[in-house]
């Protein structure tokens, strides 16, 4: 997850209007300002190279966050050993795969270029508790019907208690007007060969913010959450749909502290936002000087899995869901008959053939005195998603 700065613009912006007149642009500047490190860092039990990524906190006038580059970073932990990490493209990637075990304390160091240390409290890998299963099936939600993906754990011995999750969701797309020849502009419309490429495509999402779970109230520690929705009307399941799960079993300050980001995201602040009564604190501190950080160092078991449906494994008797766009085809006659089905005007065909944003959809060829057409996603699904077939897939 990203952390960022709510820089309260929309406000500022009108104030300055009132003061200097809509004609004049009044810059935004910080008069003050204080420099907080970020730290994103999970270490879990899987055996990979690992990966911390530091930010910095942006001024007003700022266009984005900046990457803490340069900086040692490395991680320690009280058998003696020591794993360091190298910069690599705004994050820190281990040097070599290595794992969280249980009963083993571990502790995140970071050295800044400029002379800076901070280091996280000694931290413990929580208990090892893999999902049972990730089932999808027909729900209803809020008077919505569609799929439900819930996520089903146990833990006999109730000693996980907390948990994070994520998902990664990707789905299959295939432009529902592709045809083998598409009209294209060049230095006149011609028509020319299409692609197959552009035909089926794979659209993929990631969760936002932190799914949590707490089973502490409860009899046992048992969970059946629902971790995703989907409008039955959705055409992300149009044809074949995956979802990858990852639980993380949290400690309950890790745990605390990404509810109080979650409620902190809700109100409108972040961690280091001045709507806060003061920087939201984890488990890192400096040992040289006063210098901000925030973040949290979070030591925890994960576990993952990966399934897929098709819409008509669900819905057998229900006609799929539209695609993402209207597929209307409209048409252009070059004859003054305006023939039917040429029911709609085309003014800025050629404008929008030059541009890309339509697609040949049926006529015969370059003699055609009717040439019908749709918005380019319609004939081309790379408009929308990626060609390139994910390494994982299975149809």
């Amino acid at each position: 997850m990203k952390f960022q700065i709510i820089k309260n613009i929309i406000p500022l912006a009108l104030l300055s209007t009132l003061f200097y007149g809509c004609s004049e642009a009044y810059p935004l500047v910080t008069n003050r300002f204080e420099e907080v490190i970020i730290v994103e860092a999970s270490l879990t039990n899987e055996l990979k190279k690992q990966e911390i990524k530091l930010t910095k906190s942006a001024k007003f006038e700022d266009e984005g966050y900046l990457s803490e580059s340069g900086a040692e970073v490395f991680i320690t932990d009280d058998a003696g050993n020591q794993y360091n990490f190298s910069d690599d493209s705004e994050k820190y990637v281990s040097d070599i795969e290595f794992q969280a075990v249980p009963n083993t304390k571990y502790q995140l160091h970071i050295n800044t270029k400029d002379g800076r240390s901070f280091e996280s409290s000694p931290e413990m890998l929580t208990t090892i508790n893999p999902m049972q299963s990730v089932v999808a099936a027909i729900e209803q939600k809020d008077d919505i019907n569609g799929v439900g993906i819930r996520v089903n754990s146990f833990d006999p011995t109730a000693t996980s208690t907390y948990y994070r999750y994520e998902y990664e969701e990707t789905y299959k797309v295939i432009a529902p007007n592709w045809l083998p020849i598409k009209l294209v502009w060049n230095n006149g419309p011609i028509f020319e060969s299409n692609s197959p490429d552009t035909k089926t495509c794979y659209g993929s999402k990631k969760s936002v913010g932190f799914m949590l779970v707490n089973t502490n109230t409860l009899k046992e520690d048992r969970v059946n959450y629902l971790i995703r929705f989907i409008n039955d009307q959705d055409y992300i399941i149009t044809h074949r749909y995956s979802i990858l799960v990852r639980q993380y079993v949290e400690s309950l300050a890790a745990y605390n502290y990404y509810n109080t980001l979650n409620k902190t995201a809700v109100s409108g602040g972040t961690i280091t936002s001045p709507t806060q009564p003061g920087l939201l604190l984890g488990n890192l501190r400096a040992i040289n000087g006063d210098s901000k950080i925030s973040g949290y160092f979070d030591v925890c078991s994960v576990s993952t899995e990966r399934i897929y449906f098709n819409y008509k494994d669900l819905f057998p008797d229900k006609f799929p869901p539209p695609y993402v766009i209207d597929c209307t085809q409209y048409c252009i006659a070059e004859s003054p008959f305006n023939p039917p089905p040429c029911t709609h005007s085309a003014p800025h065909y050629l404008d929008d053939l030059i541009l890309g944003k339509i697609s040949y959809f049926s006529g015969d060829g370059a003699n055609t005195i009717t040439t019908y057409w749709v918005d380019a996603p319609c004939g081309d699904c790379t408009k929308i998603a990626s060609n390139i077939k994910p390494p994982f897939w299975v149809d």
